[in-house]
């Protein structure tokens, strides 16, 4: 499992659709995932730190397993089939751990705010890696665009 940061939200300059970015806290691996444009909208908020007057769903999912004394331990991205991402929060209540299936966009959005780290299976970044002989130009240049985004790219997204 490797450990990895939000980047930031960021637009495919291609689709226009949103991509959340993970990028590995001790090693180079980033992990562009697309994701829904209210996912979007609340990673982005989070990482901004705005706050509405009443609870987000994953502000309620939050306040739900904090209610009953339970702690996000961790999220895990496990697989990928299918072009579609796989994940699990976990989380431990009392002695036990419990394991629930979540889209990735949604563990993250927990993740944020709990403060759990993310983690990433080394087979779904292997996976994920776009291999040159399988890409055209367009692939290529997004593949380029992916790798070269840095911390400052990533502004206020209030158009997401």
């Amino acid at each position: 499992m490797i450990e990895m940061n939000v980047q930031g939200i960021t637009l495919d300059p291609m689709t226009n659709m949103p991509i959340v970015v993970l990028k590995g806290k001790e090693t180079g691996h980033v992990l562009p995932i697309w994701i829904g444009v209210f996912e979007a909208n609340a990673i982005a908020m989070q990482l901004e730190g705005i706050t509405r007057p009443r609870p987000m769903t994953h502000d309620l999912l939050n306040s739900i397993i904090n209610s009953l004394n339970g702690n996000v331990e961790y999220i895990y991205i496990h697989d990928l089939r299918d072009n579609t991402y796989y994940a699990e929060i976990t989380i431990k209540i009392n002695d036990s751990q419990v394991k629930i299936d979540s889209r990735p966009s949604d563990a993250i959005n927990i993740a944020l705010r709990s403060g759990a780290p993310i983690f990433v299976s080394e087979e779904v970044l292997e996976k994920s890696q776009i291999e040159e002989s399988d890409t055209d130009s367009k692939e290529e240049d997004l593949k380029d665009w992916l790798e070269s985004i840095k911390p400052e790219d990533f502004g206020r997204q209030s158009s997401i």
